[in-house]
């Protein structure tokens, strides 16, 4: 029984010739939020209540963290009765320095009377405008007992528990926006300098057991300066928003691909359905004069989506059966 197979002719592909199966070389990358934000303690006071945890989508201007404010309550409500009563004291000072303007416009009293009493409108008005200062501040700074989300996100970490004393500089939340994530990536210069980024590049993101997701990134940022010990130039990578993997998360180990900056050097791609594992071989089946397939062993390089790289076994211009289960069921 003759084979209806069709076969793949495998032909050089240059570095450029065609963007799939381009020469590609694949670098560590780390994903990281463009905006992301820790929410420190700038105050000192028990935690009272935590609203939010950690993988938790938030929402701007939403409570997060509550510390006990009680002390503070008291503060304001005791500057609050301080401050009616130097309002009083300035209404007074004020109606008697009015007085005594008009007194002395009449000539009832002496400039040295006129002095002191404008001396002392001064006075309870500084003391007065010191006082106000204050209860502002302590206004404000009773908002530091509550913290609020500055911008929607997703709570990364949260540090304290219930019951937990927060001291002023201490991280009580960290989130960051889903929406605007990034890879960074160590790039060799050589390969910066023979290779233009402008090209599109490709991430790798997959987790243990799970299939390889490929993203085109939405931009590529070449930093201006070099690590002049590693000799590598950082590359940021842009993730799009709706094409996360779900490992998709700031911290995440991915595969940056670049092309390769030799554009002569010859490259053998074929499917991954083509390949036959057996025992400790690894082969495919390359069709001989009459069409017949015959298994070969070769030697695998790089997988790119669903190609796998031959770096021996295999000739340009040689058909290779694309699917083996295919070959080895009708073959039979």
């Amino acid at each position: 029984m003759g084979l209806s197979l069709h076969g793949v002719s495998l032909q050089a592909q240059e570095t450029g010739e065609s963007e799939a199966l381009r020469d590609m070389t694949g670098y560590d990358g780390v994903i990281e939020a463009e905006r992301q934000t820790v929410i420190a303690a700038e105050v000192s006071g028990r935690v009272v209540a935590v609203s939010v945890h950690p993988g938790e989508r938030i929402r701007k201007n939403q409570i997060m963290i509550r510390l006990d404010e009680r002390a503070v309550d008291q503060n304001v409500a005791a500057k609050v009765a301080q401050e009616r009563a130097v309002r009083a004291t300035l209404e007074v000072a004020t109606r008697e320095y009015e007085r005594q303007n008009q007194l002395f416009a009449k000539g009832y009293i002496s400039q040295a009377a006129l002095d002191r009493a404008e001396a002392r409108f001064k006075t309870t008005k500084a003391q007065t405008e010191a006082q106000l200062a204050e209860s502002s501040a302590l206004r404000a700074q009773a908002g530091y007992y509550v913290l609020r989300a500055p911008f929607d996100g997703i709570v990364a970490e949260v540090p304290v528990s219930l019951g937990d004393m927060a001291q002023p500089g201490r991280t009580l939340v960290s989130f960051y926006d889903p929406s605007h994530l990034r890879v960074t990536a160590q790039v060799p210069e050589s390969m910066i300098l023979s290779s233009s980024t402008t090209v599109p590049s490709r991430l790798e993101l997959k987790g243990a057991g799970m299939k390889a997701q490929w993203i085109i990134p939405t931009y590529v940022t070449v930093l201006p300066t070099a690590d002049p010990s590693s000799h590598t130039v950082q590359v940021r990578l842009g993730l799009p928003g709706d094409a996360l993997h779900p490992l998709g998360r700031p911290g995440t180990f991915v595969r940056a691909w670049f092309p390769s900056g030799d554009s002569t050097r010859e490259v053998l791609w074929i499917p991954l359905s083509a390949v036959v594992h057996r025992a400790e071989m690894t082969g495919v089946y390359v069709r001989d004069r009459e069409g017949h397939p015959l298994l070969r062993q070769v030697r695998l390089g790089r997988v790119l989506e669903q190609q796998v790289e031959i770096l021996s076994g295999v000739s340009p211009g040689e058909q290779v059966v694309p699917e083996a289960q295919r070959a080895l069921t009708q073959g039979r």
